[in-house]
């Protein structure tokens, strides 16, 4: 299958006034295309900068990313913005679903970025839909809709760009306990089917439901 993410030593510091805080230290991680991985760790731990630097909304200080062949770590803003938009969806917490847009807007609304024909976003995003179950939902708006349904929107609006990765970032955190195992049910369906998954955690629950855990602690995989 090969390596769709490879970080090498990689390094991050940020400044607050007179303090330097060293929040990744010489990180190595290898994600295989297809995995399904979660990044575990507490809060304050580096889980979040490392998901920034591996969607490509943050730069590395030191150290090498190569993203599906790509050198990640040599690329401008405008290089990682477009990387970010092409090969990346993204899965957050709180769903960032348009209040005013029905669940087929919110989907549809990459695609039509991308400068795909209205039609065409329309009957990519309906697979999309079907995908995670909501076909019957899709005119509705997030307000009429659960939290479990609204993360299954976002979910697709994530997945219908078909990209090389799907992140996802604590994509549980909203949800009562059953709707949480229910999301990750569709994460596992999804990665049978051959989407690679990274997803970030600070719950033990959560990660292990997916294939392979990497904790992270004090800016340093365990």
């Amino acid at each position: 299958m090969g390596h769709l993410i490879t970080l090498e030593n990689v390094n991050k510091t940020y400044t607050m006034g007179e303090e330097r805080l060293h929040v990744l230290k010489d990180i190595c991680l290898e994600v295989e295309q297809g995995e399904y991985v979660t990044i575990l760790g507490p809060s304050g731990s580096g889980k979040s900068t490392l998901m920034n630097i591996i969607g490509c909304m943050d730069t590395l200080d030191s150290g090498t990313y190569d993203f599906d062949g790509e050198a990640v770590h040599t690329f401008s803003d405008s290089q990682m913005t477009l990387l970010r938009n092409q090969k990346i969806g993204f899965i957050f917490q709180k769903y960032h679903l348009i209040p005013q847009y029905t669940a087929l807007q919110n989907i549809i609304m990459p695609l039509l970025l991308r400068g795909m024909t209205r039609r065409e976003a329309i009957e990519t995003a309906k697979e999309s839909i079907h995908l995670v179950g909501l076909s019957e939902r899709m005119m509705h708006r997030p307000s009429e809709l659960s939290g479990g349904q609204q993360q299954r929107v976002a979910i697709a609006r994530a997945l219908v760009t078909r990209p090389a990765l799907l992140l996802a970032d604590e994509p549980t955190g909203a949800l009562d306990s059953a709707t949480g195992k229910e999301i990750l049910k569709l994460f596992k369906q999804l990665n049978d089917s051959g989407n690679t998954i990274i997803m970030i955690t600070h719950d033990v629950n959560v990660a292990r439901s997916s294939q392979r855990i990497l904790a992270i602690s004090d800016g340093q995989i365990q």
